[in-house]
């Protein structure tokens, strides 16, 4: 038996079409011997092409089912031919695959047609109604309406899913991938045997099977990698982390380049953040204690967010980490997605341009998918008596900074602003609103200063941030809302 991964599922297709009674099924086409009509032989392509898990051409199979073999002369005539029908008389171009297969009969003569992702595959230079698809095991013109149906089933190659690697044996992709890093992020074991941990690999998107190797996908090198550096187009994707000497780039204290994939050097970027980060003394059930002045809970989400948000298609930049004395910035490449604003990302529906990334980080338990994690992120900045959480979209960038505590009387009059507006979208979306009270406990201010929050609160107002909830309220008891609730 061939070692390629799609031949054994063909055999046992071509059994099931044999027995009891000989019947064509729609992923398989017995073919006796090659067919001078070439047009037929391409149609035959579009078909497979257009079949969900794609199909198989066998030759050496006679139209009433008789096995009859195939003789090794015509063996190269049929790949050279198909290989050249695949490439010039149909659109988009098809990359087939062949094997040779033994049965008790003869040999026959395996050609893999596999799936197109855009669809339909149709005759080159005709337009998208000229093509075929198989129907109760017979292939024939599509209708109308099953075109669109293919249309409708038709996805462009995401970039998490295309080729980082040449083709590779399994030991190849085990030397280039720490797959019991990802295993462990999984909590179950690596499978042991070899075939078992090919379909794993596949199953879990970070490789694809083709022929007698597997090519590494951008998301398995992406989030897996040993070292990114050994994938020339990732290279540029590690993460920097660079730390600064005051409040500006002027002088540079150290550079950190990543050298894993995301999701296992995760913790290991996390753990050295705490390492570097500044820490302050407090005292817990009457001991003292180090804590990082920025909540790790916060840096997880929004160093997380940087990374699966990104856009790949930015050459040449990668995620960035810039420490400076009194803040955290954190910035990707690529602007937010359309429909998308800076400030109405607190509570937002998830979206991401990447998502078989944004999955696998909600499944290896780095980050959720639930929209939360800036409303996590801004509970945690007000718990720890932060000033407001900077967003920043640029012109091809998006950034996100946290800023080292600041009392109330240090802040200036747009930061004092925006902790206002983000405290409202907070009691919001937690079914409360923002009142004279609350926003004192924000700032952990004493009665003695309501004076002040009420022209704060004045103030947002005054910059279309907040509204009053009810305009027949008397000031002393007013609730306010976001401005767009």
């Amino acid at each position: 038996m061939s070692s390629k991964h799609w031949v054994a599922q063909a055999a046992a297709v071509l059994q099931e079409s044999l027995q009891p009674v000989p019947h064509e099924l729609n992923e398989l086409d017995w073919k006796s011997s090659l067919s001078t009509h070439k047009d037929r032989l391409a149609e035959h392509l579009m078909a497979l092409a257009n079949l969900a898990g794609g199909g198989t051409l066998v030759f050496g199979v006679s139209n009433s089912g008789q096995v009859q073999g195939i003789a090794q002369d015509e063996v190269e005539r049929i790949i050279g031919t198909l290989s050249n029908l695949a490439r010039e008389a149909v659109e988009p171009p098809i990359a087939l695959d062949h094997a040779l297969h033994g049965h008790a009969e003869g040999m026959l003569l395996f050609v893999h047609v596999p799936e197109q992702g855009i669809k339909p595959v149709h005759r080159r230079g005709k337009s998208i109604e000229e093509t075929w698809i198989r129907s109760g095991g017979s292939t024939r013109k599509a209708s109308r309406q099953e075109v669109g149906a293919l249309m409708m089933n038709s996805a462009p190659q995401r970039w998490e899913d295309l080729r980082a690697s040449p083709l590779l044996q399994l030991s190849e992709v085990e030397a280039l991938l720490d797959l019991a890093a990802i295993a462990r992020l999984l909590e179950r074991p690596l499978p042991a045997d070899e075939d078992a941990l090919g379909r794993w690999l596949q199953e879990e998107g970070l490789t694809v099977a083709d022929g007698r190797g597997h090519y590494i996908t951008h998301f398995g090198a992406i989030a897996a990698a040993r070292q990114l550096d050994q994938f020339p187009n990732l290279s540029r994707k590690a993460i920097r982390l660079v730390r600064y000497r005051g409040t500006n780039k002027v002088e540079a204290i150290d550079e950190l380049d990543g050298q894993r994939g995301y999701a296992i050097g995760f913790e290991g970027l996390i753990r050295h953040l705490r390492s570097v980060l500044p820490h302050s003394e407090v005292i817990r059930q009457s001991l003292r204690q180090d804590v990082c002045v920025y909540p790790e809970l916060a840096l997880r989400e929004l160093i997380a967010n940087a990374l699966i948000h990104q856009d790949f298609q930015v050459g040449g930049a990668g995620p960035m980490i810039d420490l400076y004395s009194d803040r955290i910035t954190i910035t990707n490449p690529g602007t937010l997605l359309p429909g998308k604003k800076p400030d109405r990302l607190i509570g937002a529906t998830p979206e991401s341009r990447n998502e078989k990334l944004a999955s696998a980080f909600r499944r290896y338990r780095i980050c959720e998918e639930r929209g939360t994690g800036f409303q996590k992120v801004i509970q945690d900045i007000e718990l720890f008596g932060l000033p407001p959480l900077q967003i920043t979209a640029h012109e091809n960038a998006f950034s996100v900074t946290l800023c080292a505590p600041r009392a109330f009387a240090d802040m200036g009059t747009p930061d004092r602003i925006e902790a206002c507006y983000q405290h409202a979208v907070l009691q919001y979306l937690s079914s409360q609103t923002l009142t004279n009270t609350s926003l004192r406990q924000r700032f952990q201010l004493h009665d003695k200063q309501r004076n002040s929050i009420t022209n704060l609160i004045a103030d947002a107002v005054a910059a279309g941030r907040i509204k009053r909830k009810d305009a027949s309220s008397g000031n002393k008891f007013a609730e306010y809302i976001p401005y767009w609730a």
